[in-house]
């Protein structure tokens, strides 16, 4: 498959992210009545990706995520040559969809983009107040368990056809614990996007969500190797996410 397509399902694919899970904090979240809170955005976000794992897995791998393509990278799943055309394709998909859901977002009398607009943050813009320190290490251990789970469901050894359920579940479990630490990112790209249109503080902040997400990410592409002994060519993973 050329690594034009490739990207371009990358593109659609972290669209689909950002809008679906983004867009599920910001529109429904706390709609009147029938609001669906936590549970429903975190449900949102693991929907977008197992969806889109059944529906470009075949083409890209769906990684969606930065630090899933270097995680991938570390664990000698996939090529480095490529590396920045999925980064540089999942970022502005990540845009693209933030920017999609800001239009619609502002159709709303009140809304103010300046209010979060579902960005990552830590301190004063944690949901829960919570400190630099442990917003980083929630980010690490978060994004570290999600590569691991990455990694163990698309292993050649492991059930066919299930790794999208695994993934997307895995990522429904990641958000119920990341919410109210820093809005959870485990995903520069998705943390780029929102905080694009906010500017300020969530600019300013971003270096957090790009840092912890890819040390977590590139620790679990060497540990899941070592307790797995897998030896695995690169590219492998593309073909492994859609089983």
């Amino acid at each position: 498959m050329p690594i034009s397509k490739r990207a371009a399902a990358e593109f659609f694919g972290t669209f689909w992210l950002v809008f679906g899970g983004c867009g599920s904090a910001l529109l429904a979240a706390a709609f009147p009545n029938v609001g669906i809170g936590l549970l429903g955005v975190s449900l949102a976000f693991g929907l977008t990706v197992l969806s889109m794992a059944y529906a470009i897995g075949h083409i890209s791998g769906c990684h969606l995520n930065p630090a899933v393509s270097i995680g991938l990278v570390a664990a000698k799943r996939f090529p480095a040559g490529e590396l920045l055309h999925y980064i540089a394709a999942q970022v502005l998909g990540a845009i693209a969809g933030a920017g999609t859901l800001l239009v619609i977002a502002s159709g709303k009398s009140g809304f103010d983009v300046s209010a979060g607009f579902a960005s990552n943050g830590f301190a004063e813009h944690s949901p829960g107040a919570y400190s630099m320190a442990a917003c980083l290490t929630a980010e690490v251990v978060l994004t570290f368990f999600f590569l691991i789970i990455i990694l163990g469901a698309t292993d050649r050894r492991a059930p066919a056809g299930f790794a999208p359920i695994a993934i997307g579940l895995g990522l429904t479990l990641i958000h119920l614990v990341g919410i109210p630490v820093t809005n959870l990112s485990v995903n520069p790209a998705r943390s780029t996007g929102t905080a694009i249109f906010v500017g300020g503080w969530a600019l300013e902040q971003l270096w957090l969500f790009w840092v912890a997400p890819i040390v977590g990410a590139a620790i679990a592409g060497v540990v899941y190797p070592a307790i797995a002994e897998e030896s695995e060519a690169p590219g492998a993973a593309a073909a492994a996410a859609s089983r």
